[in-house]
């Protein structure tokens, strides 16, 4: 799968260089308010081997799948000039809209909601918002220990199918969470977890799988 990686800080970091030891194409879309940046990146970390960097127009153009993992204050701006790009693309939102406090910056509209209205031609999913960086750059699971759950939300069919084989092909249990009105509540999940580890001392390699019984 060819992946357009737009952000390389610690999330988008850290997921290019899961996609690229599961064997996809990733280019990291370059900032042009900061050019130069992407590639420096990419050359100081050794685990991003062959990540491409191209202008985000054409890291997009040639995209299967398109991660937005930039900093949530700086989406409203930087997503309305790609919509024509984004359009058609499936689009998975990595964000999490942290206000003051732990709160949910937007109060009871999610950023993915946002996101897909500011790129409406997009198929907007979110996913891989609700653990820190540190989980995101690999699994080394013991054999036989149950894949990791990671819940995905969105309304568009086709876009949701691409986000799930995606998520799957790094080792975590893909859960269809339901629509993208779902994904208010996965970033009040992330909250959670923020809570927990951030400012509570759980260890940061926490993540939650789905056990299943029958009555």
């Amino acid at each position: 799968m060819r992946l357009a990686v737009l952000g390389y800080g610690n999330v988008g970091s850290a997921l290019a260089r899961a996609a690229r030891a599961a064997g996809h194409d990733v280019t990291f879309a370059d900032n042009p308010a900061n050019p130069g940046a992407a590639a420096a990146t990419v050359a100081g970390d050794p685990r991003l081997r062959g990540v491409a960097v191209a202008p985000t127009p054409d890291a997009i153009a040639r995209a299967d799948l398109v991660i937005v993992a930039l900093p949530f204050g700086v989406v409203a701006e930087a997503i309305p000039p790609l919509a024509p790009a984004l359009a058609g693309k499936a689009v998975i939102d990595a964000t999490n809209p942290v206000g003051p406090g732990l709160t949910h910056a937007l109060g009871g509209t999610s950023g993915a909601a946002r996101m897909a209205a500011a790129a409406p031609g997009a198929g907007v999913v979110k996913a891989f918002n609700i653990y820190g960086a540190e989980n995101l750059g690999g699994l080394p699971l013991a054999p036989g220990a149950p894949r990791p759950l990671m819940p995905y939300a969105g309304d568009d069919v086709p876009a949701k199918a691409t986000a799930a084989e995606f998520i799957a092909g790094l080792g975590w249990e893909p859960m269809d969470a339901g629509p993208l009105s779902a994904a208010l509540d996965l970033e009040h999940l992330a909250l959670l977890w923020i809570r927990m580890v951030r400012m509570g001392g759980v260890d940061g390699h926490l993540v939650w799988s789905a056990l299943r019984w029958a009555p």
